[in-house]
């Protein structure tokens, strides 16, 4: 049967069934009240903020490879008991228990049943979906005063850093149903990463357009860069999902002025949904060139992050889009092959067009407090400690954020961190370096920089990751150098889950990303165009109504002139 025929048919009886069935779509949160433990309704903290005598806290916990990778380097602490737990308990009286802990999948799965049955720990975090869903059901605490009361000055001042954004999209009905865990849009800037010793052998410039973009994939496919004599080699990595931070496609479709992720505005002054406009279009059938030349892994649709960075880490990759964080990732690299080397270079466009690097609104976890339980503010406590412990006056940032290159901020079941963190470290940093003088940095830039030096002059290998990231030619000199030339695409929707969203958006998501893949491994482009239009049919129509409802309040509310 033609694939084609199936996607249509499969997404035409979606439709019919979302007609039918849409009122009762968002009723699959069963009501559970639970009662309040035995022993905690009564009691308040003493004049220092702690709970006497200690009060229990429940929370779930999501684990990975890197977790318990870093638990095994860490004596003596375990997920359970560790240096943030006690911390807890010493200065606030709070004792830290999880009702479960799981990894990736299987921990969503849990989740999700837990939340729909309506039972789930005092304090859990939650995606915007999730969110919505609880509130509509009264499942969970407003904490509109607790954050007021509770936050401290320096909380406030972190989660705040980027406007009201993320705290808008945590407000349902006037009230704020849960406390975000904001970060900084920045961190979501795409770079080219580069086997740069491939360049070199290949005689090939760094590029500076997308047409030298694909002449490099071109070589470092058919040109044999790891000197095996045999044609083994791809282009560009990619993974099965192509929104993944790094090894996805944002970074590359940005090079068309497509921007999948993101509203934008269009020439009416309107916002649209990125994903369906006619630039996008272009850059699929460039992939879809790609994947037919043979320049991406053939298999790359049916591998994950983790199964496609073995071809980069056996040497059968140079080139991918990723985040600031990828040397980290590419590290292992130069453990197979010393003489690999990665650099990090802009976003660069087709001839005539210029550059602009989508951000995505970096907030998407909220922490929300069971409804019922004694001590909401507790959610707000527990950040204002791990904040002043890591960046407040007295910061004891490489024992309880970074322990000798030990993600050990993982360890807290709440991790709030400075949005601007990184690019205020990399500037410090880069400011003492003009100085020649290193002596005024302190915390996360003294740290950093310690590592910096300590590869450079000792060739200690867990430096080089810092060095590719924040040095001189590192990943944040280009995020510097993407603000100061005004190239930042910011996201123009800032609000919340919006009612159709909750029962269609990630419908549209799944139907989205089917069809990019279906174009990118060879159905006719023509399927672009009936995405598009099964898009607006499936709720995009009803979505961009409600975006563009809020846009028009969010602008009269910041701008009111322009408004008038």
């Amino acid at each position: 049967m033609n694939e084609r025929w199936i996607y249509r048919a499969r997404w035409t009886l979606i439709l019919l069934l979302l007609v039918s069935v849409a009122a009762g779509l968002s009723q699959g949160i069963t009501v559970q009240p639970q009662s309040v433990p035995v022993g905690q309704q009564g009691q308040n903290p003493g004049e220092d903020g702690k709970y006497v005598p200690p009060i229990k806290v429940t929370f779930v916990m999501e684990t990975g490879e890197d977790l318990l990778q870093m638990i095994d380097q860490l004596p003596g602490e375990s997920l359970e008991d560790n240096r943030w737990t006690h911390l807890y308990e010493e200065e606030l009286g709070i004792q830290i228990h999880y009702d479960w802990i799981a990894t990736g999948d299987v921990y969503n799965q849990k989740l999700g049943v837990s939340l729909a049955a309506g039972r789930f720990p005092d304090v859990v975090k939650v995606n915007p979906y999730q969110l919505r869903q609880l509130s509509n059901a009264g499942l969970i605490e407003d904490l509109t005063e607790v954050y007021q009361t509770h936050a401290s000055p320096l909380t406030k001042k972190i989660l705040e850093a980027e406007g009201r954004g993320a705290f808008d999209a945590a407000t349902i009905d006037g009230r704020l149903m849960a406390i975000p865990e904001s970060s900084s849009a920045i961190e979501t800037a795409q770079y080219l990463w580069i086997r740069s010793d491939w360049l070199e052998k290949m005689d090939l410039l760094p590029p500076e357009t997308m047409e030298d973009v694909l002449q490099i994939s071109k070589a470092f496919t058919k040109g044999d860069p790891d000197g095996n004599g045999k044609q083994d080699t791809y282009g560009l990595a990619m993974t099965s999902y192509l929104w993944d931070p790094v090894m996805g496609v944002s970074g590359f479709m940005a090079g068309y002025g497509a921007y999948p992720n993101i509203w934008i505005k269009d020439k009416e002054g309107n916002l649209a949904y990125g994903g369906i406009q006619p630039e996008v279009r272009k850059a699929l059938k460039v992939l879809q060139t790609l994947y037919l030349e043979g320049q991406l892994d053939p298999e790359f649709a049916y591998k994950n992050g983790s199964k496609e960075y073995r071809l980069i880490q056996d040497g059968k990759i140079g080139m991918l889009y990723g985040e600031q964080w990828t040397p980290f990732m590419l590290q292992t690299t130069r453990d197979r092959d010393p003489n690999a080397e990665w650099q990090a270079y802009p976003l660069v466009a087709e001839s005539g067009r210029g550059i602009l690097v989508p951000l995505r609104s970096n907030t998407g976890q909220y922490f929300a407090v069971r409804k019922g339980f004694a001590h909401p503010e507790v959610v707000v406590k527990l950040m204002n400690l791990h904040l002043d412990k890591n960046w407040g006056e007295q910061a004891e940032y490489e024992t309880y954020y970074n322990d000798d290159s030990r993600a050990v901020w993982m360890l807290s079941p709440v991790t709030p961190f400075p949005g601007m963190k990184n690019m205020n470290a990399y500037r410090d940093i880069r400011d003492a370096r003009k100085r020649g003088d290193f002596s005024s940095l302190e915390n996360e830039a003294l740290a950093i920089h310690k590592r910096i030096v300590a590869f450079e002059s000792e060739g200690l290998k867990s430096g080089w990751g810092w060095k590719q990231t924040y040095g001189s030619l590192g990943a944040f000199s280009i995020a510097d150098a993407y603000d100061r030339n005004g190239q930042l695409l910011y996201d123009e929707y800032t609000g919340g889950i919006t009612e159709t969203m909750v029962d269609r958006q990630l419908i549209l998501r799944d139907l989205q990303l089917e069809a990019y893949m279906n174009i990118i491994l060879g159905s006719p482009i023509e399927e672009f165009d009936q995405f598009v239009n099964d898009w607006y049919k499936l709720g995009g129509e009803e979505i961009t109504s409600e975006v563009n409802a809020w846009f028009r309040v969010n602008v009269a509310r910041n701008h009111p002139a322009s408004a008038s």
